[in-house]
């Protein structure tokens, strides 16, 4: 499977979880449980492997101010998500309204970033990058997220 579709596969379960999980209510606190550990766990994963190996592969093929712009806005992305709305959620009491309006903010922020990534930075690298090193990036993605999600398991 090549990079780009690894990550949109990536996408969609997310977008699934968060769908899910904005339609818990505060009663449902078990499944609220469950599913963010599952968001957590998948976000984590997703971040860590684009920016481990799919952003500075894109970084390097690119050429211009406007692919090192794509470049640093997910980065940004990725640590507004990851590093400060996901923790709040994880230390929010699973059974209030404000753990329903942050998991909505992550919900928002996710499909914003996914959209943005899909029709401008994965459109770019397909221009950017051959057929095979798309293949070679989406094998070393798929290497690295098996280990990460071990590594999750095992924690």
């Amino acid at each position: 499977m090549n990079a780009i579709e690894l990550l949109k596969q990536d996408h969609e379960n997310m977008r699934a979880l968060l769908e899910e999980l904005a339609g818990t209510t505060t009663r449902g606190v078990k499944k609220r449980k469950e599913l963010v550990e599952k968001i957590r766990t998948n976000l984590t994963v997703h971040n860590t492997i684009e920016e481990e190996i799919f952003y500075p592969a894109f970084k390097k093929a690119g050429d211009g101010k406007d692919d090192a712009k794509m470049y640093f806005e997910a980065l940004e992305e990725h640590r507004a998500a990851g590093d400060l709305v996901l923790p709040d959620l994880l230390k929010t009491e699973v059974d209030s309204e404000k753990f329903s309006g942050r998991a909505k903010v992550l919900k928002e922020l996710f499909e914003h970033h996914a959209d943005e990534e899909e029709k401008e930075m994965f459109k770019r690298a397909k221009t950017l990058m051959s057929k095979k090193a798309l293949e070679e990036l989406g094998d070393q993605l798929a290497r690295r997220k098996v280990e990460l999600k071990q590594q999750a398991q095992a924690a």
